[in-house]
C-alpha cells in the first residue's frame, strides 16, 4: 500500500518539477522519455539516457542527475545533494511546488558563478 503512494507522489512530483521547467509535465509517466527530460532540464545530450544502460554506473549516473537537477534551481551544498538523494521524491515535489525555488537552467557544462548570476535575475 505504501510503495503506490510513493510512485503516485513521484509521479506528481516530477510532473510539477517538468512543468515548472517548461517541460511537457505528462512525461513524468513515460517510461525512458521522463529520464530523457530530465536530461534536458540539466543541459545533458539525449544521448545520455544509455548511461543507464551499464551496470554499476548507471546507479552513479543517476545519483549524478539528481545533484545537478538540485544544481539546476540554484542549490550548491552538500547537505542539499544528500537530502536530495535520500529522501528524493519528497524532495523533488518540494522543488515541484515551491512558489520560491526557481529553476535557473542547464547545468551541464556551465559554471556555479554562472548558475547563481542567473537566479540573482530571477529571483
Amino acid at each position: 500500500m505504501l510503495v503506490p503512494f510513493i510512485l503516485f507522489i513521484g509521479a506528481v512530483a516530477k510532473w510539477k518539477l517538468f512543468e515548472k521547467c517548461d517541460q511537457p509535465g505528462y512525461a513524468a509517466i513515460i517510461p525512458i522519455y521522463d529520464i530523457i527530460i530530465a536530461l534536458r532540464i540539466v543541459g545533458r545530450p539525449d544521448w545520455h539516457v544509455l548511461f543507464f544502460l551499464i551496470p554499476v554506473y548507471n546507479v552513479y549516473f543517476g545519483f549524478k542527475l539528481i545533484i545537478e537537477l538540485v544544481q539546476s534551481f540554484g542549490h550548491f551544498s552538500m547537505v542539499e545533494y544528500i537530502l536530495s538523494i535520500i529522501f528524493n521524491v519528497f524532495y523533488v515535489l518540494n522543488m515541484g511546488l515551491a512558489y520560491n525555488e526557481v529553476y535557473c537552467g542547464p547545468v551541464y557544462r556551465s559554471s556555479r558563478e554562472t548558475l547563481l548570476a542567473r537566479k540573482a535575475e530571477l529571483a
